[in-house]
């Protein structure tokens, strides 16, 4: 993760710069924030980065030189944790997102929650990623074109072999045998995701002596998982079924206290 390209590390330097003064408009605030990603490694005052300014009294903070001192490691995490996308990292996440944010708010809520913790608290974002693919899954199964029973007290393994089911996915004469092998897997996927939840996170309640992941890169797989496995499963949903248009016409009996109510006018 630290071999970031110069390329890159420009226009992300360029991103969270404009996010910073959109976000806290003013010199103080800014380099507040900038502050807290600083790590002072003696009493000399040598750290891995030094506060440049624009001006003499040293009032206004020069965000852009300054961050082009940051390495690209922590130039990542600084995107991360303000929410700015990073395709080269986690390619599915932006497209995912916009798709979530257009008509899944509540399972748009949970997984950019999930995305801004990949860094700061892994075993937390693996938990809300799960649950932001439970919550598409849910939403999708209300469809009554689906014709699939579902609880809504159901977790990820249940409810991805229910879409599976509906979807004919593991057994669709339409598709080919090898993209039906790859559907299956989906199952084996959601599961082992599932299981990471309920098993190597605290969503469940924990002892001293369980594993807890702790290692942003397992975080960084899962919510790239659940990226792919939301991203195919929303394309296909919308491929399959449509959203449908209340084409229905409604008569209205005029206002007579709005302007040109009047039919005879």
């Amino acid at each position: 993760m630290d071999k970031i390209s110069p390329k890159y590390q420009m226009k992300i330097v360029q991103n969270i710069n404009d996010k910073l003064y959109e976000l806290f408009k003013s010199y103080d605030d800014v380099e507040a924030y900038i502050e807290k990603w600083r790590e002072v490694y003696d009493d000399f005052g040598n750290a891995n980065f030094y506060i440049q300014y624009k001006d003499e009294e040293r009032k206004k903070i020069d965000s852009k030189k300054t961050l082009h001192q940051v390495d690209g490691e922590t130039l990542l995490k600084i995107a991360i944790d303000l929410g700015l996308e990073t395709p080269d990292f986690i390619p599915s996440v932006p497209t995912f997102k916009n798709e979530l944010k257009s008509s899944y708010e509540t399972a748009a809520q949970t997984f950019d929650k999930a995305f801004c913790n990949v860094e700061k608290d892994p075993n937390l974002a693996i938990g809300l990623a799960n649950s932001a693919l439970e919550s598409i899954l849910k939403e999708i199964l209300k469809d009554e074109r689906l014709q699939i029973q579902y609880d809504s007290r159901d977790t990820l393994s249940k409810l991805i072999k229910n879409i599976c089911k509906a979807f004919r996915l593991d057994n669709g004469d339409s598709l080919p045998q090898e993209v039906q092998t790859i559907a299956k897997s989906l199952i084996a996927c959601s599961n082992a995701i599932e299981d990471l939840r309920s098993t190597k996170t605290e969503m469940h309640g924990k002892t001293q002596d369980d594993f807890i992941i702790k290692d942003p890169m397992c975080a960084y797989f899962v919510v790239n998982a659940v990226s792919t496995v939301g991203l195919f499963l929303l394309n296909y949903y919308m491929g399959k079924y449509p959203r449908q248009v209340n084409n229905a016409r409604y008569e209205f009996e005029p206002d007579d206290d709005l302007p040109f109510s009047d039919t005879n006018v």
